[in-house]
């Protein structure tokens, strides 16, 4: 294993009588047993959730672009997507440490608590969400094995409450299909991303060439656009880029949690950059197309796959197409659920494994998000609040400055350099990641600017009154947050460095020296680590010539 040595093992234990405030086995470094993750499994997990964007190109045309300029947009917002997942994936497959912990690196011991506590918060509402979408799937299950016995069910659910009783029924047994997988970390889930792969090909591309047979080809308009000035024109591409990226913000946010489970240091970098724009834009591609075709042919406004299906229902009755509608459901119920799994379970449970280390690991922050499904009420949410899911994209602007940082903070300062032992040591004795009480200040500063600059904007689509120059920065949103952020904490640092920087540049660190063997800081020299002396519990594998901290 490229920078760890294959021939050498160690484990770290935790000793639950002393401070554990800090680490716990998630947090920890992946040991190598752990560390599964080849390029082909990359590959079919990217690409498992980047072919799942059926619906994107209905947000592209919804901002004012035709379908050509719709599928030109999403590749390019995608592209500029997987060069950022590329860069910020890079401190996790090097040190094998989750986004946690690559955020106290960052942001300090304490500081982290709110970039972390922030990415959780989206990820419990984002997971209701999904699993509302996942619910319209069951539905169309239900319906496909049951009939009219199952839309037959009386409704006792008041219509304020946005949902019926049979909709709760299909959230019920969405919520049920998500429940096994909180058990499961990432390193267990290899065969299930290639299974969510290998049927959503054919699911997605059957859908598309039922629209293509029942309507003959013919797309009509396809979505032209209005008439507008070119000035016009661009902002309205650059807000379908800023959407594009809203879309996959939180993926870029995510990677270290992904990444952390590698074998090798490049297998998540190419097929980042292969697998998602060229599934994105393929799976938009299709919506855009299939669903013009339904559209002009039967004078509807389908997009969403669900109600695509729901069509096909009723104009179509038979043994046939209910056996067909209930394999593509299962199938887009499937990929829902690994997005789900993929983007907020595991990111939630690794969030909450550092908000409270004593009481929570991955598992259990799993466990407590699925609950946490029901107390948000996705539903009534989405149908009371029009401007919800512009919310949601929005708030990605949020998360581009945090990147931004680590980014910065990596190549440029840090040159790679990760003292593993001070991630896990609060105390006043840690000169890496203290800063100033806790919270890194450069980066604090740098991080308010950078959301200071669209925020109005932001604020100015969910329906306030903003001017034309603040709407604009708001189209700009995570490219002008992540760019702000990058270059203000740049700048301060270059005139006003942490301490950390300091050190690093005074002992003349070379790239990513603390991650080689020959490195004295590659070894904890008895730092210490969740309440034990690493140097007491580092194990030797047999024929080794010196002890190597690997987590």
């Amino acid at each position: 294993m490229a920078g760890f040595g294959s021939r050498v093992v160690s484990k770290i234990k935790l000793d639950s009588s002393r401070d554990s405030r800090w680490s716990n086995e998630d947090l920890l470094p992946t040991p190598p047993e752990q560390c599964t993750w080849r390029w082909w499994n990359y590959v079919t997990f990217y690409w498992s959730i980047s072919f799942t964007n059926w619906t994107l190109g209905s947000t592209m045309i919804g901002v004012g672009l035709n379908w050509w300029q719709a599928i030109v947009v999403i590749f390019v917002s995608q592209l500029i997507s997987s060069i950022a997942m590329a860069f910020n994936s890079r401190a996790a497959s090097v040190y094998h440490i989750g986004f946690p912990c690559v955020g106290r690196s960052v942001f300090g011991m304490w500081g982290s608590y709110y970039f972390v506590g922030a990415r959780a918060v989206l990820a419990i509402i984002w997971f209701a969400v999904q699993m509302d979408f996942g619910a319209e799937y069951m539905y169309n299950i239900l319906r496909a094995i049951f009939g009219h016995h199952f839309t037959d069910i009386p409704n006792h659910i008041p219509a304020s409450a946005g949902i019926t009783t049979q909709r709760m029924l299909a959230f019920f047994l969405c919520w049920l299909c998500h429940l096994p997988f909180c058990h499961f970390r990432p390193y267990q889930l290899r065969k299930f991303f290639i299974f969510k792969t290998s049927i959503s090909l054919p699911a997605m591309f059957g859908l598309f060439i039922f629209a293509m047979c029942n309507t003959k080809g013919q797309l009509g308009t396809l979505y032209t656009a209005e008439a507008r000035s070119s000035t016009a024109t661009a902002w309205m591409i650059i807000s379908g880029i800023n959407s594009g990226l809203g879309n996959t913000a939180t993926l870029i946010t995510n990677q270290p949690d992904y990444c952390r489970w590698t074998r090798t240091r490049q297998a998540p970098l190419w097929t980042q950059l292969i697998s998602n724009p060229i599934a994105t834009t393929l799976s938009a591609s299709l919506g855009i197309l299939a669903t013009a075709a339904i559209n002009n042919k039967y004078g509807t406004d389908i997009w969403n796959q669900w109600d695509m299906m729901q069509f096909i229902l009723d104009r179509y009755w038979s043994g046939t197409t209910r056996f067909a509608v209930f394999l593509v459901a299962f199938a887009w119920l499937v990929q829902i659920l690994g997005t789900n799994v993929a983007a907020n379970m595991i990111s939630f449970g690794a969030d909450s494994s550092m908000l409270f280390p004593r009481f929570i690991n991955m598992r259990r922050g799993q466990y407590i998000v699925e609950c946490l499904a029901w107390a948000v009420v996705p539903w009534e949410i989405l149908t009371s609040a029009t401007k919800f899911e512009t919310f949601l994209s929005g708030y990605a602007l949020f998360m581009g400055a945090v990147v931004a940082i680590m980014v910065c903070e990596y190549f440029c300062f840090s040159k790679g350099n990760i003292f593993i032992s001070a991630l896990y040591d609060g105390t006043k004795l840690n000169k890496s990641y203290r800063y100033h009480k806790g919270w890194n200040v450069q980066a604090v500063i740098a991080y308010i600017i950078a959301i200071a600059l669209p925020f109005p904007g932001f604020v100015g689509s969910l329906g306030a009154d903003v001017s034309t120059t603040a709407a604009r920065l708001g189209y700009l949103g995570w490219m002008l947050s992540f760019t702000t952020g990058f270059v203000c904490y740049y700048v301060i640092c270059t005139f006003w460095p942490t301490e950390n920087q300091r050190y690093i540049k005074a002992q003349g660190y070379t790239w990513e020296q603390t991650a080689k063997e020959d490195s004295p800081d590659f070894y904890l020299n008895g730092a210490n680590v969740g309440g034990v002396t690493c140097e007491e519990e580092v194990v030797l594998e047999k024929g080794a010539e010196k002890p190597v901290y690997r987590g």
